[in-house]
């Protein structure tokens, strides 16, 4: 779902391990000139396809045309391998130790191009090279050959989704995206029950992460960062232990629920600093209840945003813009009128002019994208470089938030 972020801005973490094994920070590399094609203006190092496919996606999903370029760039973004770096300044060179390509900008890519059309081969070489790291408890973490993780799973199962692929069925082991899933649920009767954890810590012990549990429930529902507009059920969302994929994330809805009930937001705390309203990671919160079919629990959270996301939105760029049309439209709210403000047409004034900035049908009128469908990756954007142990591949952890936190 995302990189999830810091309530205002993204915070960029660069580390490397010294020959001694003590941890340094890196040199800063110079901001790189930003393409025509590219969404917002922020430094596109650590976010340059995840934002793009995220406004893309968002466009789309509210029946805008993209303009041509920006599909382009997103295009072109890919290396030989079928995957996505973060960002690549210089697409006609090839890929390189220095591009450290990631499940998470390929996912949010595929989601992306799947659903505008006319790139099978860039979707189809993406999905086999996802399908290639995939890790033997069946998912994936954010670099290949990481440990798998809630987040960076849940944006593969969209994008396999949303490429025609049964996610259930992609198999590694005999393990499904599924089956690691369920296994980072917290069981129901333990403190945050029904919750997901981003992946267990040292001991195997797991926390429950809102960020991780509302990626998880999209995820475990086979949708993407799109989420799903679904009708609303007539039972409420309630914890039980079962180990089946739909009561897992059913489980994690109550957990959603729970979480955002005091404040109508979910909350996060950087180190050093008081607990700060997340706005992303609510926005996916609102996403991951109206796909579980709890939409109408999450009106209150929906009505926080219309109120309160003003700011941050403006702050954060294209990506949290993206965020708010996709929980309004999953909610079924109007992003055109968004606590008196348009949505798409901020989002759309981010980055090159649209092709199509109206939608040519009502959205109503749009084929359902149900079987094709994740930032938030919702939303503590903490980007960090590491060196990973065991492995030796340097990742980068972008907005996924693996501290472990509680509402």
């Amino acid at each position: 779902m995302n990189v999830r972020r810091s309530a205002t801005a993204l915070a960029v973490i660069a580390v490397t391990l010294t020959g001694g094994g003590q941890a340094s920070a890196a040199s800063p590399s110079p901001s790189p000139t930003l393409p025509a094609g590219l969404y917002g203006t922020a430094d596109p190092t650590y976010d340059g396809v995840w934002r793009q496919s995220l406004a893309l996606l968002a466009q789309d999903t509210v029946g805008v045309k993209p303009a041509a370029a920006a599909v382009d760039w997103l295009a072109g973004q890919q290396c030989a391998s079928g995957a996505f770096a973060p960002f690549r300044g210089d697409a006609g060179s090839p890929c390189d130790a220095k591009n450290l390509v990631d499940t998470n900008s390929t996912g949010a890519a595929v989601q992306a191009l799947a659903a505008l059309g006319g790139q099978d081969a860039v979707v189809g070489k993406a999905v086999a090279w996802l399908k290639s790291v995939q890790n033997k408890d069946g998912g994936w973490g954010y670099a290949a050959g990481g440990a798998s993780d809630a987040n960076s799973t849940s944006v593969v199962v969209g994008a396999l989704a949303a490429a025609g692929e049964k996610p259930g069925a992609v198999t590694k082991g005999g393990k499904s995206p599924y089956d690691l899933l369920v296994k980072l649920a917290l069981p129901c009767g333990e403190s945050g029950g029904g919750a997901f954890a981003y992946q267990p810590d040292k001991k195997g012990t797991l926390a429950a992460n809102a960020d991780a549990t509302a990626a998880a429930v999209v995820g475990l529902l086979g949708k993407g960062l799109s989420g799903a507009a679904v009708k609303p059920t007539d039972t409420s969302a309630a914890c039980s232990d079962s180990g089946e994929p739909g009561q897992a994330a059913r489980n994690g809805a109550a957990y959603l629920v729970q979480a955002m009930a005091k404040d109508k937001h979910l909350t996060s705390a950087l180190a050093g600093a008081e607990d700060q309203p997340d706005y992303g990671n609510t926005a996916d919160a609102v996403l991951a209840l109206a796909t579980a079919g709890q939409g109408q629990r999450a009106a209150d959270a929906l009505g926080w945003l219309e109120t309160d996301s003003a700011q941050w939105a403006k702050q954060a760029g294209p990506a949290a813009y993206a965020q708010l049309i996709l929980a309004a439209h999953a909610q079924s709210a109007d992003p055109r009128d968004f606590g008196g403000q348009d949505l798409v047409a901020l989002l759309n004034a981010t980055g090159p002019a649209p092709a199509s900035p109206s939608p040519a049908v009502k959205d109503s009128d749009k084929p359902s994208k149900d079987d094709d469908s994740d930032s938030s990756f919702g939303t503590l954007w903490t980007v960090g470089v590491f060196l990973v142990a065991g492995v030796g591949i340097g990742f980068l952890l972008s907005g996924r938030n693996k501290r472990k936190q509680q509402p």
